[in-house]
């Protein structure tokens, strides 16, 4: 260091008078707050997470919550034996979660915290493969979908599944109970209805596919499942809607997968998968494994994983329960709403959800009405000049051709907030009709994206087509 150079002269040190490193690995070593300031100033280039309205991510945590994580960061949840505790408090949410959801037995039934609802997805789906193969199924295995996120693509692909994805008609945004038997054969899993549902937030009709179902076991025989992606909506609707039927009070339903951070609060990453009683979690996905001098059972893809969000959502549990998330989820609707009506206001918007609990998650979309000279892209992009990042893009198969956005309302953005982003909804547009592009922004040139992505389809692989239950 140079003779006379003060401690806070951090910019005037060696590690900073050239580039990070990017290719190799690098040879030197650096002081801690000179790797420290490296990233940190890279970082500033990330967008704000609480302007992302694509996410459905918390973006917003306490001072106690960011304690505990901290206090956590050494914690593998994975050993049971050193860290009890941990384990103790995992159980202690399996059970509250399986209340929640309206498990016969909460207390008895099989759960697991996961690093976040798509690993949760692929543990019921699992579930519901190996159950089909005990009862002497044979052939290829599918499942009935509508649109879905993209983890369950994932889950087709690597564990050798069909998916049938029934595809939109008419005006639905929805998988619609009328159609799911005509894809349903011996071979089918199960059906997964999608409890807020990525594209617009809607929920699928779980109780209406259930009697679905219930009439096509009364003319055929077959007893197919329900597995419930209640990714968004597992910890909304028990504290909004409580008298919408969805869970485990619907004894076709089998597992249930969620975030715990998205509506559950917890930081990121952050799932649950619950089964609606032990039987129907196969004893061939459990594992006992001996670890570091302890014996567990043990049912997740992954292995050693992080407590901290654990522990957290044990907290934001015992802070809050039913009362407090009731407050707090009820208050994410009303601003959702407020966002909803002032959308109405500035013009040319439909609505598809606009933050009603009873259809949807607290999220509003719309759509263009008229042809006003720019697109909902160009609007994306405009809104990204303030620092807002909302979703535009197509909807899926057999509706592609029309665009729709998409705002989450999560925990931490408010009323004042929502009125900050429709200011800013208006002066784009305002600016978009006084000078609008010679050619339409696409969604590529936008930057446009969604939590959805639709994996490529290999070579030779045919789309799914509509099946007879017969």
């Amino acid at each position: 260091m140079t003779e006379g150079l003060e401690p806070d002269d951090l910019f005037a040190l060696p590690g900073l008078r050239r580039s990070a490193p990017k290719a190799g690995f690098p040879i030197n070593e650096l002081f801690s707050q000179v790797a420290y300031e490296i990233v940190h100033d890279e970082l500033m280039l990330d967008g704000v997470s609480r302007m992302n309205l694509a996410t459905f991510c918390t973006t917003w945590v306490d001072d106690q919550a960011r304690r505990l994580m901290n206090e956590a960061l050494d914690k593998n949840i994975v050993d049971k034996d050193e860290y009890p505790q941990t384990a103790e408090l995992e159980r202690r949410c399996v059970r509250m979660v399986a209340d929640l959801w309206h498990a016969p037995d909460p207390a008895g039934t099989h759960g697991t915290s996961t690093t976040g609802s798509s690993e949760a997805a692929m543990l019921g789906g699992l579930a519901a493969k190996f159950r089909w193969r005990k009862g002497g199924g044979t052939g290829t295995p599918n499942f009935v979908c509508g649109p879905v996120q993209v983890c369950w693509e994932k889950f087709a692909r690597y564990f050798d599944v069909e998916i049938r994805q029934i595809p939109l008609r008419g005006d639905r945004l929805t998988m619609h109970p009328d159609d799911v038997s005509a894809y349903c054969d011996a071979n089918t899993i199960m059906v997964v209805p999608t409890f807020g549902q990525t594209y617009t937030g809607l929920f699928e009709d779980v109780a209406g596919i259930s009697k679905a179902l219930d009439r096509l076991q009364e003319v055929s025989g077959l007893d197919i499942p329900i597995h419930v992606d209640a990714a968004s909506g597992g910890f909304l609707a028990p504290f909004t809607a409580p008298d919408l039927i969805w869970d485990f009070r619907l004894p076709r339903v089998k597992s249930i997968n969620a975030s715990g951070h998205k509506t559950g609060l917890a930081p990121l990453g952050s799932g649950w998968a619950i089964w609606r009683e032990a039987a129907d979690l196969p004893e061939e996905l459990i594992f006992n494994v001996d670890y570091l001098g302890g014996s567990m059972a043990t049912f997740n893809l992954n292995f050693s994983r992080p407590g901290g969000q654990v522990i957290t959502s044990y907290y934001e549990f015992i802070r809050l329960g039913r009362t407090g998330y009731t407050r707090l989820q009820s208050q994410l609707y009303h601003v959702a709403q407020h966002l909803a009506d002032g959308l109405l206001k500035l013009g040319p918007f439909e609505m598809i959800h606009g933050g009603n609990p009873h259809r949807g998650i607290a999220a509003v979309s719309w759509r263009l009405t008229e042809d006003v000279g720019f697109n909902l892209y160009e609007l994306s992009d405009r809104l990204r000049t303030r620092g807002w990042l909302i979703a535009a893009y197509p909807l899926p198969a057999d509706r592609e051709n029309e665009t729709i956005m998409r705002a989450l309302v999560r925990h931490g953005f408010s009323i004042d907030m929502a009125d900050l982003l429709l200011a800013d909804i208006a002066r784009g547009m305002a600016q978009l009709e006084k000078h609008p592009q010679a050619k339409p922004l696409t969604r590529e040139e936008a930057g446009g994206f969604t939590h959805n992505a639709t994996a490529a389809v290999p070579s030779g692989k045919a789309k799914p087509v509509r099946r007879s239950a017969e």
